[in-house]
């Protein structure tokens, strides 16, 4: 029986997930752990930026704004107010949704680099409001022991980060389903032709507003529930999430994996995260070696790394596929 496209794509995610839920079995090493869960995070924002990039079509600079608001929700909740993690976790998703709702108000009828600079502008006023109230968020100094997630009377400091192993993989997870469904819906079929022809999409009864609204709330919640882990994590927030340091690092995962992919900008954050590590001792030539294979990818396979993985997928079926069969099956699929 021959499964649906859907089917066999939620396989295949089942089938990875399951892979990287028993990595741990052997990996030991607390320090590789850490990568992994970082790949997890980054791979979370960078997909979900990929909704309104790659398929929107929105520039939106502000993405990682959304991320500092999930942050320091978490670190304000649970630090300031004694809200239990969990809540605070789901809330940093909430607030990330708000944020995303108010930037895109001024931006709904805009194009182009003025998307880019009301969204830099936005989150620049994010910024501005976080430092201001120093008695509350720290400032520039960030916030301090903030407390973190927790899982019964299980020791989470003492387990070789294995929870939050799972932890952030389990959020991964829904992360990627959430996204994956979303752009197989009818909204998501929407946003794209928006992309692709807005006078056409427009006048088929697409309503623009609206559904720039719903791509970049949708690409807000787990941006934000990932800030929120982040800060449970790591235990401290920071304004440096805000800087053109990390947004240059998930943007290059979004162009690298292969933007509308979804999964491109997880592989892309897998692959740059190793990268850095190994080119980690090598000084001022890191980022240039970083920076020039990112540039030979694209060039060779402008789709990015999923591009890449399609081209090399399809010349093996063609390679296993009798000639007359490979052509019958082409122009059926066409």
């Amino acid at each position: 029986m021959k499964l649906s496209g859907f089917k066999r794509e939620l396989c295949g995610m089942i089938l990875g997930l399951a892979v990287l839920a028993i990595l741990p079995v052997f990996i030991q090493d607390t320090y590789l752990r850490h990568l992994l869960i970082m790949i997890f995070v980054y791979g979370m924002v960078a997909a979900s930026w990929d909704l309104s990039l790659g398929y929107g079509g929105v520039f939106n600079f502000g993405h990682l704004a959304l991320f500092g608001v999930g942050l320091y929700t978490y670190a304000l909740l649970t630090k300031q107010l004694g809200v239990d993690p969990w809540l605070a976790l789901a809330a940093s998703g909430g607030a990330a949704v708000i944020a995303a709702g108010l930037m895109v108000i001024p931006i709904l009828r805009l194009k182009g680099i003025y998307v880019v600079l009301l969204s830099f502008a936005f989150s620049q006023l994010i910024l501005q409001v976080i430092v201001s109230q120093s008695d509350y968020t720290g400032g520039n100094q960030g916030m301090v022991m903030v407390p973190a997630l927790k899982l019964g009377d299980h020791n989470m400091m003492r387990d070789k980060k294995l929870a939050y192993y799972y932890i952030a993989l389990t959020l991964l997870s829904a992360c990627l389903l959430f996204l994956r469904v979303f752009v197989r819906s009818a909204l998501g079929k929407s946003i794209v032709a928006l992309r692709d022809n807005e006078e056409y999409a427009v006048s088929r009864g697409v309503s623009l507003g609206r559904q720039r609204l719903l791509t970049l709330t949708g690409s807000a919640l787990f941006t934000g529930i990932a800030g929120g882990f982040y800060g449970g994590y790591f235990r401290n927030t920071s304004t440096d999430v805000f800087g053109i340091d990390l947004t240059t690092l998930i943007l290059s995962m979004v162009l690298l994996g292969g933007r509308a992919t979804i999964y491109g900008p997880l592989l892309a954050s897998l692959a740059l995260t190793l990268l850095s590590e190994a080119t980690a001792d090598i000084g001022v030539w890191r980022p240039i070696i970083i920076g020039a294979v990112i540039i030979l990818v694209l060039l060779v396979y402008p789709g990015g790394l999923a591009g890449a993985l399609t081209a090399g997928w399809r010349r093996l079926s063609a390679m296993r596929t009798p000639r007359g069969q490979g052509a019958a099956i082409n122009k059926v699929a066409s």
